[in-house]
């Protein structure tokens, strides 16, 4: 999961004489509205089940849930943080935090398939202006010499975040607080948001903004419409045939890829400096991250498919059946950080393997025992799994940008991280249509397509593998001091 210094995408400002209590009370409300989004990132990795039954979404419903999500933060991170450059950060933070509460409640009013796949692209759209603008808040009102300490709170938060949203969204389904189900953990960030929000107002410093920032809402609008087209015409073809409609969709997508390339040689200021895409070990690292990413998303996505369609557990079962899996990508985020100056790119191939370890593992215990496997079988090999991702999260993006100038750097995390959030709609869409498909199929059921899907997350692994020794050989040594 990428830390708040890889979301940035601008410089920190000139630092603001503030009393020590009130800095720790600023990073308190950058901490809550970060762990706010990825708690929203991840509950419907839970949720989607129990969601698409009550909504008659059916399938085709469960992989927009997340993808929609993903999709908008993903084409609006990187024009958010310069929105928060131009108009104030600030302001920005202010508005998306608002805007980010009210799509809460809409998705939780939600009455259909396509009421909630709007608002959820409305949450992740809103979440897309407050993301980026933590790193440089953070920057104006902590002295340089001390920020680390502030940024060394992240990595924790963020990986107690991994683990408590899908366990607070399993448990409030099976409370049906007041009746409301799975709608009670969108309604409670009417309360989560709004005091965020107002603690917000009260102690983020004002900015002005700088009104000569530049910003390429064509670029985005293409990226955008390129997603939409893509995704749309990939769950339209696999849930209801591949008719008409879905070549179109994916066509237009296509084309809408080949205007944001031409965007991207043309405009005065790209979304991706065309710069950063003539080094090699970049454009290698985003390869790999999109790739990873997709992989990573998708399995998680299934996992959590598999144990409620497959073995039959209650949402709540299924959060703690994901416990080993987030506490191994914790406690592997915690140990690496110290090593990556070290191990360098050898770390990220470490990383992958225990990965690829830990689905064969799974695959076996599947294979052999399907859907009579009972939970202590599936601990280990979940635990392994979480270990290799908390190997390869941070330090896929820190050794990616391990040969940029320092002048790129902001553009290429902020690059990076909307790279990381669109390939995680890609792979939640592409992942959950293969599992769906192939449990449909002649030979279907959810054993088999388990089966199916872990063999192809296995294969995108090991192409992952493939391509580390074209990183760089370090991360920025800045970054370890």
């Amino acid at each position: 999961m990428p830390t708040e210094t890889e979301t940035q995408t601008s410089t920190p400002t000139t630092t603001h004489a503030l009393a020590p209590r009130k800095r720790w009370a600023v990073l308190a409300v950058i901490l809550a509205a970060d762990v706010l989004d990825l708690v929203d990132a991840t509950i419907t990795n839970i949720a989607a089940p129990t969601i698409a039954k009550d909504l008659d979404g059916g399938p085709g419903l469960i992989p927009w849930l997340g993808a929609s999500y993903a999709l908008a933060l993903g084409v609006l991170l990187v024009i958010g943080g310069r929105l928060g450059d131009k108009y104030g950060r600030r302001r920005l933070f202010l508005l998306g935090l608002g805007g980010f509460t009210l799509a809460s409640v809409a998705c939780g009013l939600a009455f259909s398939p396509e009421t909630i796949t709007v608002a959820r692209l409305a949450q992740g759209a809103f979440g897309a202006l407050v993301i980026p603008q933590g790193f440089g808040i953070l920057g104006a009102v902590w002295p340089r010499e001390e920020i680390g300490k502030a940024f060394s709170l992240f990595a924790p938060a963020m990986g107690l975040s991994a683990v408590g949203g899908p366990v607070l969204a399993g448990f409030l389904i099976d409370a049906d607080l007041g009746g409301l189900g799975w709608r009670s953990m969108f309604l409670i960030n009417l309360v989560l948001g709004g005091a965020a929000l107002v603690a917000a107002a009260r102690l983020l410093p004002k900015d002005p903004g700088d009104s000569t920032t530049s910003i390429d809402g064509t670029g985005s609008a293409y990226l955008g419409a390129t997603m939409l087209g893509l995704l749309s015409g990939l769950i339209e073809g696999s849930t209801n045939g591949w008719t008409t409609a879905p070549v179109l969709l994916i066509t237009a997508g296509l084309a809408a890829f080949a205007l944001f390339c031409r965007r991207q040689r043309t405009a005065p200021n790209p979304l991706i400096k065309p710069s950063l895409l003539h080094n090699r070990g970049f454009t290698s690292g985003l390869v790999l991250c999109v790739a990873f990413s997709a992989a990573v998303s998708g399995l998680l996505y299934v996992i959590s498919l598999y144990l409620q369609e497959g073995l039959g557990r209650t949402p709540s079962g299924t959060a703690l059946g994901l416990i080993p899996l987030s506490a191994g990508i914790v406690i592997a985020s915690v140990a690496c950080h110290g090593l990556i100056g070290r191990l360098g790119r050898t770390l990220v191939l470490i990383g992958l393997l225990i990965i690829l370890t830990g689905t064969g593992y799974l695959l076996a215990v599947v294979a052999s025992s399907g859907t009579s496997t009972g939970s202590w079988a599936l601990v280990p090999p979940m635990l392994v799994i979480g270990l290799g991702m908390g190997t390869c999260f941070g330090t896929v993006y820190d050794i990616t940008i391990g040969d940029i100038a320092p002048q790129e750097a902001g553009s290429a995390s902020g690059s990076l991280s909307a790279v990381q959030q669109l390939a995680n709609a890609i792979g939640a869409a592409t992942v959950v249509t293969v599992f769906f498909k192939t449990a449909d199929g002649a030979d279907g059921g959810p054993d088999h397509a388990m089966t199916v899907t872990l063999t192809v997350v296995a294969g995108v692994t090991l192409l992952c593998c493939a391509l580390v020794r074209l990183l760089p050989r370090k991360p920025q040594e800045e970054q370890h001091h």
